[in-house]
């Protein structure tokens, strides 16, 4: 039986601004195919270019993409660093296509603990996009939401005056991604049905979708029909 052509069911005027995706099942794609890991990891990071043009297409203002999360650390070296060389690729290689797209790379995270090669890659590609306006794809790096609002609660502290008490405002501003609307849509691939300590505080209010494919066979139809299914739902923020 044919896809149904989502896209074309799409209503331009309701689309989500923040789209956060959990990007996984590389590991299993590999797995499933007799393949090693980061092979899967390499064919997941063929999937964002596809994603970003379909993004473009729908007028989406944000796509966040979980890259590396803080406990992705306890996974063996080899693994990380075939990482960290995947990333530094990705930027080399598609650095003048993105630029080319309007795209404007932001990053969510730590960049502490990274390898020097891979901080200078992330801080040059923000520095070449940084005027970029037509969406902002914001990587995950080294990344964990309790980690990021306990940052924000450090970051706050070492400001607030004398009796100054904390406010959703003011913590908010202290936020890796204090310039970006909160999460509308959360997208996981791969069967599994938790975000994984995902941008926690900016996914509130946010519609989530589980998708049973795995990340590297993740294709623009499956935004498509995500945005659509957004669509479909009755979004209240908590009133009747």
């Amino acid at each position: 039986m044919a896809m149904k052509d989502y896209k074309r069911l799409i209503d331009p005027k309701k689309i989500p601004d923040h789209v956060a995706i959990i990007m996984d099942g590389n590991g299993r794609w590999a797995k499933s195919r007799s393949l090693p890991r980061i092979e899967g990891h390499r064919m997941g990071s063929e999937v964002i270019e596809p994603l970003m043009d379909a993004a473009l297409s729908l007028g989406i203002k944000v796509i966040s993409l979980y890259a590396f999360s803080t406990e992705n650390w306890a996974r063996p070296r080899a693994e990380i660093q075939g990482l960290w060389n995947l990333m530094e690729s990705f930027f080399t290689s598609k650095i003048e296509k993105i630029k080319e797209r309007g795209i404007r790379i932001k990053h969510s995270g730590s960049l502490k603990d990274l390898p020097a090669s891979s901080q200078r890659n992330v801080t040059n590609a923000i520095e070449e996009t940084k005027h970029n306006k037509k969406i902002v794809l914001n990587f995950c790096l080294n990344y964990g939401g309790r980690q990021e609002i306990v940052h924000a609660v450090n970051r706050w502290l070492e400001k607030r005056r004398s009796s100054e008490k904390v406010t959703l405002k003011k913590l908010s501003a202290h936020l890796y991604t204090a310039d970006l609307p909160d999460v509308d849509l959360l997208i996981r691939t791969s069967g599994e049905y938790r975000i994984s300590n995902f941008l926690l505080w900016q996914s509130a209010y946010a519609e989530f979708i589980f998708l049973k494919v795995l990340w590297p066979d993740f294709k623009p139809y499956h935004l498509y029909k995500s945005v659509y299914e957004y669509q479909q739902r009755e979004r209240r923020f908590g009133s009747i």
